[in-house]
């Protein structure tokens, strides 16, 4: 059986979410004005964060169904509802400190006709239902724009408009995020069907501390320094896809 995520439930990788988390709240300004306007965005972004997550997770499990493997569905992940793909610590940590994770789908590449291409579409089967999100979102937004624009200018209509914004953008994150050639990402699955690199000894001592290279990655920034301009090129492409 293969856990297609990594150790996000490391007690170690726990440890240090939860100390990043409280780092970020503690760098937050001390200002009432702040915090009240930090605090609502951030509850405008959770519809948003766990639609992204559990289509992110059900777009891997549905892939792994369908090319044999039973796993899944006798888990019960072959469902959008997030009961079925939020971790709890993982949404709390996305919310408030900036990266998170879903519950990881289990797979079982035994049931693949051909096992590499298989995790291979596995592995972007994720990033590809948070495209496909983003995209819907981009479309709703201009239907909104186009059709209903006093609504869209009104005091509900506002957060309502904020609210599909939000979940546009946090999809693309995700799918940004998530490509990432690094452990346990998906994008270092990928990278490794391409080039068959299970096959070196190496690879399974480097994915085992991946995590500590991808906390380092964010701890450091160096993770916004990447994925700010990929970000802008996914938003920029969708935004003119629908003729903003």
């Amino acid at each position: 059986m293969n856990r297609r995520n990594n150790p996000f439930n490391n007690p170690m990788f726990l440890g240090i979410a939860l100390v990043l988390v409280m780092f970020f709240i503690r760098t937050i300004r001390i200002n009432h004005q702040d915090i009240a306007a930090w605090l609502m965005s951030e509850i405008l972004m959770i519809p948003g964060i766990i639609i992204g997550l559990s289509f992110h997770e059900f777009g891997h499990a549905w892939v792994s169904y369908r090319l044999g493997d039973p796993t899944p569905k006798a888990q019960g992940r072959l469902t959008v509802n997030p009961a079925a793909h939020i971790d709890p610590l993982g949404l709390i940590c996305l919310i408030f400190a900036g990266f998170g994770w879903g519950v990881p789908v289990q797979i079982d590449p035994r049931y693949y006709k051909n096992r590499r291409l298989g995790q291979f579409l596995v592995a972007i089967a994720g990033v590809t239902m948070n495209f496909i999100v983003a995209a819907v979102m981009a479309v709703i937004m201009k239907l909104i724009i186009t059709f209903w624009p006093a609504y869209a200018s009104s005091t509900v209509g506002t957060s309502a408009f904020q609210i599909i914004y939000y979940a546009f953008m946090v999809n693309i994150v995700l799918m940004v995020f998530n490509l990432l050639p690094v452990p346990p990402l998906d994008g270092w699955n990928l990278v490794t069907q391409i080039f068959d690199l299970e096959k070196y000894d190496w690879w399974y001592s480097f994915y085992g501390k991946g995590w500590y290279l991808l906390m380092a990655l964010i701890i450091f920034d160096v993770t916004d320094v990447i994925l700010t301009p990929m970000i802008s090129v996914v938003q920029n492409f969708l935004l003119r896809l629908i003729v903003f």
